[in-house]
């Protein structure tokens, strides 16, 4: 989700999707033809773009802009553009069709994931993925390069109203948090260039954009790879156009049922218990921290009460640290924070270890001057850019037009503090995430809150990893018993999402997204756990020299791993540190 400040927007920027009270879908909604007629099919003029990545990885990209009505409901109305981007099948004489991306968010940009993450794909899903698809990303409607609803008039203005913590701990940050939203929703209020194009940003819009899209790129089916909160544009696309579903794959799946319950009586973000995922996915860090090889976790041994002491400490009084910037006040809340990103992306571990060992040292003796660890901070200050990228208010524009929330921040409070008590570091974090929606009054009138039992042309592939701070394991498997015409692959890994991490999942996926029929045997596996993310990082300890062939079990080095940066590329994509 994309809410906080440079140093807390990774935590919030990968989980969000979904709907609202229940509405009856009006035909245009349902993928059906109007009587009014269909809106006009997008022209694309694809022209070369980002030649410097080109010449990086030899993967040639083009870009166009698609022209979507800006309201559905009223084909006459403006219209807004959709930006794309696509690397071009490798093996034009055999291919297939075209991918669409999304990387998730809201607020992610699939432009961004195409270029960053296109040229590497073959890595991950296999060769032919790459050779026989067109690998298509979009900027949803109202992010990145499409056309942006801004409220403020630069981006220090916007990050003026995002919280200084992800959370609150006392009534005094609620009441700094409460303030700062009120703010928020009235400059967007106000705004009328971004309030009328917030008033259509809802999830259910995306969708029927995609499919214009897939008509403009001449497919006659959508193949479609959505990770995190692309997987309720997944979901949704897939219930709205069920007959045009060739290969939908969802991975890190957001539990569409929590996210559009039709009462408001808990926040959106504590529907979704993401503090029960990123808890679960923690314990595995500590499990694989103390079982990696020795030097490989600085927090080892007992890295779950090591942490824990810090954590207390952090409590009790904030640590100051130096910067070039000037002395920094990391607190508690900034600590569970940074926690939080790191859980993300297991290639992440080690670093995030090291950090939280480096700690210790300052806490058991605070009279003593910490080392600068230049992990903790961002490396420049924010400068004003104009025109500024918007994911300050790409959040709240799907997010909360999407979803039902309380009105009282009191339930805020509450909700938080009994999500810590259950759950864990991470209750109130996940449950303040959605605060903005309480003030947001910007509504879609066409977002789409179900049903999502659509029978679809054919199989959709669902992913879940059994370790996801973000999207829990629980959410695929609530997609899952819904959808009839669906599959769910589990991921024996800790980390957000699968691709990238998991090389027996990016397998699969790439078999499927070349035939779908394959879905059938894949319904119920599990990929195994492939590697202790504190050894596939730091690498095995030194071995002696032995006669014969390699251990097949033995753990790859990280120059070895070509996994692993992959996985940092997509995992900078998927938000844990943008705004995504």
């Amino acid at each position: 989700m994309q809410r906080f400040t440079k140093w807390t927007a990774f935590a919030v920027s990968a989980v969000i999707a979904g709907p609202g009270m229940l509405l009856a879908p009006s035909a245009q909604a349902r993928g059906e033809p109007v009587e009014y007629g269909a809106p006009q099919v997008p022209v694309l003029e694809w022209s070369p773009c980002y030649e410097e990545v080109t010449e990086a990885t030899g993967a040639v990209i083009e870009c166009a802009d698609a022209e979507v009505p800006l309201d559905y409901d009223q084909l006459w109305s403006p219209t807004i553009t959709v930006a794309l981007a696509r690397i071009p099948a490798s093996d034009p004489d055999n291919r297939i069709g075209s991918i669409m991306l999304n990387p998730g968010g809201p607020g992610g940009s699939g432009i961004d994931f195409a270029v960053g993450f296109g040229p590497f794909a073959g890595q991950v899903l296999g060769p032919e993925v790459p050779a026989r698809f067109d690998l298509v990303g979009f900027d949803p409607r109202g992010i990145g390069q499409s056309t942006p609803p801004r409220c403020f008039d630069t981006l220090d203005d916007a990050l003026a109203v995002t919280p200084a913590q992800p959370f609150p701990l006392t009534r005094a940050e609620e009441r700094t948090i409460r303030l700062n939203d009120r703010a928020f929703g009235f400059a967007c209020l106000f705004k009328w260039d971004a309030r009328r194009i917030m008033k259509h940003m809802s999830t259910a819009n995306v969708a029927r954009d995609m499919d214009l899209i897939r008509e403009a790129l001449g497919e006659e089916q959508m193949n479609f790879l959505g990770l995190s909160y692309g997987t309720f544009v997944g979901a949704t696309y897939a219930n709205l156009f069920p007959d045009r579903v060739r290969a939908v794959v969802v991975d890190g799946v957001l539990d569409p049922i929590a996210w559009v319950n039709e009462e408001a009586e808990v926040p959106f973000s504590t529907r979704l218990r993401s503090d029960e995922g990123a808890q679960e996915t923690l314990e595995q860090f500590f499990t694989q921290c103390d079982a990696a090889a020795p030097g490989n976790c600085a927090l080892a041994p007992n890295s779950s009460e090591r942490f824990a002491a810090i954590a207390s400490a952090l409590r009790d009084e904030p640590l100051i640290l130096p910067t070039p910037f000037g002395d920094f006040e990391l607190t508690y809340q900034l600590f569970v924070g940074d926690m939080l990103g790191a859980l993300y992306n297991p290639f992440a571990f080690a670093d995030a270890a090291a950090r939280i060992a480096s700690l210790e040292p300052a806490l058991a003796d605070r009279t003593a001057t910490p080392a600068f660890n230049a992990s903790w901070f961002s490396a420049d200050p924010p400068s004003e850019q104009e025109p500024y990228p918007n994911f300050v208010e790409a959040f709240p524009a799907v997010a909360c037009a999407d979803t039902n929330n309380p009105r009282s921040y009191r339930v805020w409070s509450e909700q938080g503090a009994a999500a810590d008590e259950e759950y864990g570091y991470f209750g109130r974090l996940w449950t303040w995430a959605s605060s903005p929606c309480a003030r947001w009054r910007i509504e879609d009138d066409n977002r789409y809150t179900g049903p999502f039992d659509a029978e679809t042309a054919n199989t959709v592939l669902i992913i879940g990893t059994l370790y996801d701070p973000a999207t829990r394991y629980e959410g695929a498997q609530a997609l899952r018993s819904i959808m009839p015409n669906s599959v769910l692959l589990s991921v024996d890994t800790p980390g957000h999402t699968s691709l990238g991490i998991n090389g027996c999942a990016g397998f699969v996926t790439g078999q499927y997204l070349l035939d779908p029929s394959v879905a059938p045997i894949i319904d119920g596996y599990t990929c195994p756990a492939e590697f202790n993310a504190f050894d596939a990082v730091s690498g095995p300890p030194a071995q002696p020299e032995v006669s014969g062939e390699p251990d097949e079990g033995a753990v790859p080095a990280a120059a070895d791993n070509p996994l692993i940066d992959v996985r940092n590329s997509i995992n900078d994509l998927i938000g844990t540190a943008p705004g995504r």
